[in-house]
């Protein structure tokens, strides 16, 4: 069973260091836990990120995290969810873990009537831009490779990211997480190469026409969230 922490609007430094102590301090015992959060504007580079990914920063922040993945944003109006998970304990390997989340925001979107889709090789979740409502199996989705066969390079052609994933396993246990775009400012984006993809358009469930609150949006996630990661 996840606790479930709805923290608010927190700084993501200090949130990175809580979620770090968390999992450091924790035992066998410990219950898993789901943080849900809002971050103040903040540009976060993973262990890959490359500097040449930061176009132009300007006035806000940049902070070095331990997470996989790029760089991205985080901001007002964007939900942020942290699963500190044992997966020892769940019985489900980091692949398997990485495809629940996922699953979660495609639940989540899936209620407010917005078709998630998957993309080969690039981890999160988008929607088409001409019809975020079709149901209509994408080309570019992941699919079955022959052994041996070199994954593809991954295609953005109609395509807008709405969820961000990067996570951290340390000693089996999870922190970091998923990001979702409510009703946010977009413009940072444009500063950066979302997760390391120049050109990578990035959407909003208010730039997509669903107009809901980056609190109903919180508690759906966390609704599903709690469903798609159990044991």
């Amino acid at each position: 069973m996840l606790t479930l922490r709805p923290l608010g609007r927190v700084d993501y430094a200090a949130t990175f260091d809580a979620m770090v102590a968390f999992t450091q301090g924790r035992t066998t015992d410990t219950p898993d836990e789901l943080w849900m959060c809002e971050h103040p504007p903040v540009f976060t580079q993973g262990l890959a990120g490359r500097e040449d990914h930061l176009l132009a920063p300007g006035d806000i922040p940049v902070v070095q995290s331990n997470r996989g993945g790029q760089v991205t944003y985080h901001g007002p109006g964007q939900v942020v969810a942290y699963p500190l998970i044992d997966l020892q304990r769940t019985g489900y390997f980091v692949k398997e873990y990485v495809y629940r989340i996922e699953e979660a925001v495609i639940r989540t979107l899936a209620a407010l009537d917005v078709t998630g889709h998957r993309v080969a090789g690039a981890p999160g979740i988008y929607v088409r831009l001409d019809d975020p409502g079709s149901h209509a199996l994408l080309p570019q989705r992941p699919q079955k490779r022959l052994p041996g066969e070199a994954a593809p390079a991954p295609d953005f052609t109609g395509l807008g990211k709405i969820a961000a994933l990067g996570i951290k396993v340390s000693r089996h246990c999870t922190y970091h997480g998923v990001s979702l775009n409510v009703a946010m400012d977009l413009e940072p984006f444009h500063r950066i190469n979302p997760c390391g993809y120049a050109g990578l358009q990035t959407v909003a469930l208010s730039t997509i026409g669903v107009a809901v609150s980056p609190d109903e949006v919180a508690s759906l996630l966390a609704e599903k969230l709690t469903a798609t990661l159990a044991p």
